[in-house]
């Protein structure tokens, strides 16, 4: 089955430049469009996309109160890829926090867009570690409470904290178990718990936790 994609910009030549991207490989549907985040709850019901591409900054509706919407209202929500012109945006990291899977750069090549899409789909890997890492040394200063206290509460065994740890490192699962000597499933079991121990829906919302704790240093 394809992946399906619903694309949400207020800015139609972006939305026609994803479409024709996307549209063109065989494991990739789009499915919709929407120009504004005020739009994406109806379609999102009707239309059941796996991946929302959703640009940050809309006029009615910005993409973090949108991606909040969704989260908040959508039973089995689909995962949400944020497309954005500065990597270094606030807006951006406000957009993690607030439950987005990963983000794109608008400038991004044909072949970034597809790895961005299938990535944030298969849920294996943190969509551009490094970024995301800068994003939390810039905007994530460590000492969110809330984050502190779910990391508390979780009491990671010793190995699910080096998974963690691992994952904030933008490893796959396959790399995490080649550099622990275990077996994919071993390392995909580690993961599970540490995403039910933290209350978090993918590894980007983990890693976002273990940088907003400081159990994990952004440097």
């Amino acid at each position: 089955m394809p992946v399906t994609v619903l694309l949400v910009d207020d800015e139609p030549l972006v939305r026609a430049g994803l479409r024709a991207v996307l549209g063109a490989q065989s494991d990739i549907e789009v499915v919709g469009e929407a120009a504004d985040g005020a739009a994406v709850i109806p379609l999102v019901r009707r239309l059941r996309p796996d991946v929302v591409a959703m640009d940050v900054r809309m006029p009615l509706l910005d993409g973090i109160e949108a991606t909040r919407a969704v989260l908040r209202t959508v039973a089995d929500p689909p995962k949400i890829l944020v497309v954005t012109t500065f990597e270094d945006d606030e807006y951006v990291y406000e957009a993690l926090r607030a439950g987005a899977d990963g983000f794109l750069l608008k400038r991004a090549r044909p072949a970034e867009i597809v790895h961005a899409v299938r990535l944030v789909a298969a849920g294996e890997s943190l969509l551009f570690p490094a970024s995301v890492r800068r994003l939390a040394e810039r905007y994530g200063d460590g000492s969110g409470r809330p984050a502190r206290s779910v990391l508390e509460r979780a009491r990671l065994t010793e190995r699910e904290a080096e998974v963690l740890r691992l994952m904030a490192r933008g490893l796959s699962n396959a790399e995490i178990a080649a550099g622990l000597v275990v077996s994919a499933e071993t390392v995909k079991s580690h993961v599970s718990a540490v995403l039910a121990k933290l209350g978090a829906r993918d590894r980007t919302q983990a890693v976002i936790a273990a940088y907003e704790s400081g159990f994990v240093e952004p440097r």
